[in-house]
């Protein structure tokens, strides 16, 4: 679960990270009682990246100005996404901007401290750009100090960068985190320090651990899955979006992996559902036969998808049952559903009230589910099924364009 930029500044204040005047904004009139000074910055509040590039970052002078800049903000779909807050924040002269953060890293079960004197810069892709410190014992001050002189800084400048280090370390463990980020770290001509972007990815198993964390997952849900179906409560365990293209996955990447493919070729994610763990508002244990039926209704039930994109990489447990709940859905489906046939005598697709499912299952494990899968009897188009995951994305981009004016 990665939280929203002012979230993150609040957890940043309250933890002594420096961080600019800001207020949050839910509707333009409230910059009629801004309490912070002219010029000011206006954020869009989304999780969706180049937010700057899309118009979702303008800066104001006046309050008319700032207004007008609100209004066309919280019209803007980033990646398909509407913010619901916007953050005004004080200005901000940078002489220079840096790079920092930590973050767990799985291949050696280990917290790392990552620094660079470049900022915009992607963590994982940064090269030899990016220095790191891995924290092999208890957390000690030697480690950011450590990590301050690999990126070069002397004197005050490493004291301040180090200060925040070990604040945004202090975070990270206080919180079970897998990620703080402040990109950029600003350094004014004073050399001051100041945290004007952050990013923070909360370990989903341990938000029930902490109060805040709870809550917070609970008015995302709320806010996004608010029908119920069949007495279940849909959950975020992966990102809400307002596309056409509705996504499951088996893990965190592959889900993530499989979104940016939609985007890239043309297509309009939706909903993406994680279905390797259970769901936050799961009270008992399931399986993942349980997530998948429950995945398939909640992206059957939202009426802006168009198309189901499955993406199953490597292994998951009960393949058969698996398999059959695909099968049973699409049968179940299409016997409710037949086939048009239109007036030029052209079979096309089906006007439905279901989504068509492109499977992407990958792996030696599925190669039986494969088989069996490609001999269902379906209209054209209701089912495909394939090994490349760029073919399932492009199939899926496709399905979705003939069908903008369905719903």
């Amino acid at each position: 679960m990665d939280l929203l930029e002012y979230q993150v500044k609040e957890w940043f204040g309250k933890i002594g990270i420096p961080v600019l005047p800001s207020q949050r904004i839910d509707h333009p009139t409230d910059l009629k009682r801004l309490k912070i000074r002219f010029p000011i910055v206006l954020k869009s509040q989304v999780h969706g990246a180049e937010r700057a590039k899309a118009g979702g970052v303008r800066f104001a002078e006046t309050t008319i100005d700032a207004i007008a800049a609100a209004q066309n903000i919280f019209n803007l779909p980033i990646w398909g996404e509407l913010p619901e807050v916007v953050l005004a924040e004080s200005q901000y002269d940078a002489n220079q901007e840096f790079y920092l953060a930590v973050v767990l890293d799985t291949a050696v079960c280990r917290p790392v401290l990552l620094g660079c004197k470049e900022a915009d810069i992607d963590w994982e892709s940064a090269g030899e750009k990016m220095h790191h410190v891995v924290v092999e014992q208890e957390f000690s001050p030697f480690y950011a100090r450590r990590l301050a002189l690999k990126m070069g800084l002397q004197g005050t400048l490493m004291q301040s960068v180090s200060c925040v280090v070990q604040k945004m370390y202090q975070l990270f463990v206080q919180k079970d985190l897998d990620l703080v980020e402040i990109n950029p770290l600003a350094v004014s001509a004073t050399g001051q320090v100041m945290a004007l972007n952050g990013k923070v990815r909360v370990n989903e198993r341990s938000i029930k651990r902490h109060p805040d964390l709870t809550e917070m997952a609970a008015k995302i849900i709320s806010r996004h899955t608010s029908t119920e179906i069949d007495g279940i409560s849909g959950d975020l365990d992966g990102v809400k979006m307002h596309g056409k293209i509705g996504i499951l996955g088996n893990g965190t990447g592959s889900v993530m992996a499989t979104l940016d493919l939609v985007a890239n070729a043309g297509g309009n994610p939706g909903l993406c559902l994680n279905l390797r763990h259970a769901f936050l508002t799961d009270t008992t244990p399931t399986t993942f036969r349980d997530r998948l039926e429950t995945g398939l209704k909640i992206l059957e039930a939202d009426d802006s998808i168009q198309v189901i994109l499955i993406n199953f990489l490597g292994s998951i447990p009960q393949t058969e049952e698996v398999v059959e709940v695909i099968a049973r859905v699409v049968q179940q489906d299409n016997s409710e559903n037949p086939q048009v046939v239109h007036s030029n005598g052209n079979k096309s697709r089906r006007e439905q009230n279901f989504s068509p499912l492109v499977v992407r299952l990958a792996g030696s494990e599925f190669d039986a589910a494969r088989k069996y899968l490609a001999t269902l009897k379906t209209p054209s188009n209701a089912l495909l099924v394939v090994e490349n995951l760029d073919e399932a994305v492009a199939a899926a981009v496709r399905l979705a364009k003939p069908m903008a004016n369905k719903r």
